[in-house]
């Protein structure tokens, strides 16, 4: 976020796993789940009301920047329905006038004519077809892009507390189910209404009576499709919800660390039940999303067929008997035929949109998610070039869940620009807590952090990722090169300050001996590496950015002693002119720091020189010891 960081807290699928699973909604208790592979999951209250709760106005405002194209396909609708409804006329016509009195030229004339309305249809349909599918991903891109960016706006707080595959799972698999919706029920709406009224129209002007008895089956289908929506809509929540467990399982499972974890513990087949259960409650999901209201809807299709039968019963009934030709009745049986299609079509659209709200509960869930750590409104101006690095801790306290216990308390540090602060204590005692306050992972509770004087959430992001940079004991590395992995933190960066940085960091020599070298392919999360070698290319990595501010955090602890030794040498050549945070559990990394502060439970309990701190006696040399 506001710093360069060398952590995976957010992607660590090996310390996801032993996170609570909790659902995403921060407004809601979590839905619960009985043990790991099996029991069908439970739905919470909160989750059924959000499914409800989405705006149908705020669906339509995605289609605001494309109204103009719209309109188009809109018109282009229009005039083809127009169009398309000559055809029972020139029918008619055929039948009444060109077939009895053997007109072969007006017959020829009214084929033709039928024949044309058919090619203007067509191309219009083929028209309409590509400009709504482009406007529909347009809007399908334009989600996908808000939906990433304003994730990785968030902060490492929301990643700590949401499982990684849920997250996927609304990128990938609800947008891609609102697919079809966005790109395809505007213009069926529009396609089928117009459709629908130019066919009524239509057949009101062959005969009023018939028209009635066609359009009595409306009231009981609306009715009828009412009820199938939202018998959809329930289970579309629910199927969407399961396959984000089988996205979790995925992305714990068949993850290189997941993979590692299962085979040293053992655990392979119970993931494998875990995924087949999820699997089979799938596929009663959707057995039951595709079955839900057919014997309704079924029941429908069968009335709209009936009603030709019933419109010849009627035309041999003494009140309406020799009141229309032969021509009118087939005409109007075509057009009540092609009644049924648009009409099918509008509830069916209907049963649609209503089942997709599910999907856009979740979607506008996550970008209504507040952004806890963001960029000024009126920024402060701190050109990176220009820093000097006086780092400042005032009165600074910090506690993970608001309410809970702090993880630091009334902290106050001076750290010089240009000097080494050592920060020494035993696990859980605020080390990390720190260095993630200075690069902004996260803001205080109480008090503020300046670097030369400025509070540091009066910096932009950006800028501040400059400023600071964090190495930190656990190393992200890319599927990609070593040389694009070190790119990333720079991608101006020429080949010869990629090596430059490298060889600061003592991994130039190793990289260099490769068959393809700098090109070499480090491997998913960087496992073609061990972990020291992982770990000094995360720090050249953050070296290309030269920041002004270091932050190292227990950056050398999967080092061995010798190469520990000579990174700690260039760390030294590099902490010339630079202010560096050094974390550790080896005391010997920070002997000859500037100042060490000893913490406890999140508390300065000492602080001083190395010499200072051995004479007193007290914890720091208790820990020396």
């Amino acid at each position: 976020m506001g710093a360069t960081i060398e952590t995976t807290h957010a992607t660590d699928t090996t310390q996801a796993t032993n996170l609570p699973r909790t659902d995403s909604n921060p407004a809601g208790p979590p839905a619960t789940r009985g043990p790991r592979g099996g029991g069908r999951r439970t739905v919470s209250a909160a989750e059924r009301q959000q499914a409800r709760e989405v705006s149908l106005g705020r669906i339509g405002r995605l289609f605001t920047a494309y109204r103009w194209p719209l309109a188009v396909v809109v018109g282009i609708i229009v005039a083809s329905s127009i169009v398309s409804m000559a055809s029972p006329f020139l029918l008619r016509a055929v039948i009444d006038k060109a077939l009895p009195r053997q007109d072969v030229r007006l017959l020829v004339w009214l084929v033709l004519g039928m024949l044309v309305v058919a090619a203007i249809t067509a191309a219009l349909g083929v028209i309409q077809t590509w400009i709504s599918t482009k406007i529909g991903q347009q809007v399908m891109h334009r989600l996908r892009t808000d939906v990433f960016t304003h994730l990785q706006r968030q902060s490492i707080a929301f990643f700590t507390r949401t499982r990684t595959g849920e997250v996927q799972s609304r990128i990938t698999n609800d947008i891609g189910g609102m697919e079809a919706v966005v790109t395809s029920t505007a213009t069926s709406i529009a396609s089928n209404l117009t459709t629908a009224v130019a066919t009524a129209a239509a057949m009101a002007a062959l005969s009023w009576r018939l028209s009635l008895i066609s359009l009595v089956v409306m009231p009981p289908a609306i009715l009828l499709t009412r009820k199938v929506a939202s018998m959809r809509r329930e289970i579309t929540a629910q199927r969407q919800r399961e396959l984000a467990d089988l996205n979790v399982t995925i992305e714990e499972g068949l993850s290189i660390s997941g993979v590692q974890l299962s085979k040293s513990m053992g655990t392979g087949a119970a993931l494998i039940r875990r995924f087949t259960e999820s699997s089979l409650r799938l596929i009663d999901l959707e057995l039951r999303s595709e079955l839900a209201g057919r014997w309704r809807m079924a029941t429908m299709s069968v009335i709209f067929a009936a009603i030709p039968a019933v419109i010849y019963l009627s035309a041999g009934l003494p009140v309406t008997r020799g009141h229309m030709t032969i021509g009118t009745l087939v005409a109007f049986t075509a057009l009540q035929s092609g009644l049924f299609r648009p009409l099918m079509g509008l509830l069916n659209v209907g049963v649609s949109l209503t089942s997709s709200l599910a999907l856009f509960a979740r979607i506008f869930e996550y970008l209504d998610l507040p952004v806890e750590i963001d960029d000024p409104v009126r920024p402060v101006s701190l050109p990176p070039a220009a820093v000097r690095g006086h780092v400042q801790l005032h009165n600074v306290t910090f506690a993970y869940a608001p309410g809970g216990s702090p993880a630091v308390a009334h902290i106050d540090l001076d750290v010089p620009a240009g000097t080494t602060l050592a920060l020494v204590g035993e696990t859980g005692s605020g080390k990390s807590t720190i260095a993630a306050l200075v690069s902004r992972l996260y803001d205080p509770t109480v008090g503020e952090v300046l670097i030369d004087g400025v509070n540091l959430r009066d910096l932009r992001l950006a800028e501040l990722s400059e400023i600071v940079g964090v190495v930190s004991q656990e190393t992200y590395l890319l599927h990609t090169t070593v040389r694009e992995n070190l790119r990333y933190a720079k991608p101006s960066a020429t080949d010869a300050e990629i090596e430059q940085a490298a060889r600061a960091a003592q991994i130039h020599e190793l990289i260099a001996s490769l068959p393809e070298g700098y090109d070499t392919m480090v491997g998913s999360r960087g496992h073609r590496f061990s972990g020291g070698e992982k770990q000094r290319i995360a720090i050249a990595r953050t070296l290309l950015r030269n920041p002004r501010v270091l932050v190292l955090d227990e950056a050398t602890s999967a080092l061995d002693n010798e190469t520990e030794r000579a990174v700690q040498q260039a760390f030294d050549a590099l902490a010339e002119g630079r202010t560096t945070i050094t974390i550790a559990h080896r005391l010997s990394t920070v002997r000859d720091a500037d100042q060490i502060v000893v913490l406890d439970h999140g508390r300065i309990v000492e602080a001083g020189t190395h010499a200072s701190l051995v004479a007193v006696d007290g914890r720091y040399a208790a820990l020396a010891a």
